[in-house]
């Protein structure tokens, strides 16, 4: 799928990215934190690995869909935490509003599925 802001393309992406930009719009996240909520987001369907994870954090911070919020160390650890820039809340409501209209579009031709009695179209 492609991220757009108007008619600008911002980013080709595949569903994690769309939920990772997703998770962050509520507020900022640590990368396993992002595991946790993608998961949970996705009823289970999508668990990102750590090279998914961030390759496309890297991605969209190049892009300037996501910044760094702030980082912290933990039991001697960074952890790093990423937040949704204006542009990828922006590019995200877009994705979200072109993915609506698309979903309604195929619920409307479903409607149209003849009914087959006793058994399976």
């Amino acid at each position: 799928m492609t991220l757009y802001i108007g008619d600008r393309t911002v980013l080709d992406v595949q569903e994690p990215t769309y939920l990772i930009l997703a998770v962050l719009a509520a507020q900022p996240l640590h990368g396993y934190g992002i595991v946790q909520a993608v998961t949970r987001l996705s009823d289970g369907e999508v668990n990102l690995r750590p090279g998914t994870l961030y390759g496309a954090l890297d991605r969209l911070d190049q892009q300037g869909l996501i910044a760094v919020d702030r980082e912290e160390a933990v039991d001697g650890r960074l952890r790093r935490y990423y937040r949704l820039s204006d542009t990828g809340a922006a590019a995200l409501a877009e994705q979200s509003q072109r993915l609506r209209r698309r979903a309604d579009a195929a619920d409307r031709q479903l409607a149209l599925r003849p009914n087959i009695a006793g058994g399976a179209a």
